[in-house]
């Protein structure tokens, strides 16, 4: 009897402890229209945290602004982010409009995943709805593509 309240218990506990990750689909959204703007991947490679931009839904063929004018469509705009309790940090996050790249933190909040984008103590935060409809094409796991910055 005590081995199977101890494996609910480990169950209860493993299933709070996984509904704050960070990984999974996120729909970012317009800071000016508060309109849903795209959908991020963020995913898990070699111990750190990515993400990549999986869907816009509108301008699809949109470029970043950086060297080769890559499709921000598929482009990695999150990178090296670290787990520090229940925070990301000492990452790096792109504006693919501005081709600016800030230190990042991510952390969870209920159905939210807030992004907040700085330079030393001065920072703007983002808020991500989580997306549990969107469907990936591929089953590949994600490799980081850092994007060329220079």
């Amino acid at each position: 009897m005590k081995n199977l309240a101890f494996l609910i218990m480990m169950c209860v506990s493993g299933a709070a402890f996984a509904s704050d990750s960070v990984l999974g689909y996120w729909t970012t959204i317009d800071d000016e229209t508060n309109a849903p703007k795209s959908v991020v991947q963020i995913y898990e490679h070699q111990g750190k945290v990515y993400g990549r931009v999986v869907e816009l839904f509108q301008n699809k063929q949109a470029v970043a602004k950086l060297p080769d004018s890559p499709r921000i469509e598929g482009l990695d705009v999150i990178w090296d982010m670290e787990q520090k309790k229940d925070k990301y940090t000492n990452g790096k996050i792109l504006d693919p409009k501005t081709g600016k790249v800030y230190d990042c933190d991510l952390w969870r909040d209920g159905d939210k995943l807030i992004v907040r984008g700085k330079i030393a103590f001065l920072g703007r935060n983002q808020t991500w709805q989580e997306n549990t409809t969107f469907k990936s094409e591929s089953s590949a796991k994600p490799v980081p593509q850092k994007p060329r910055l220079k």
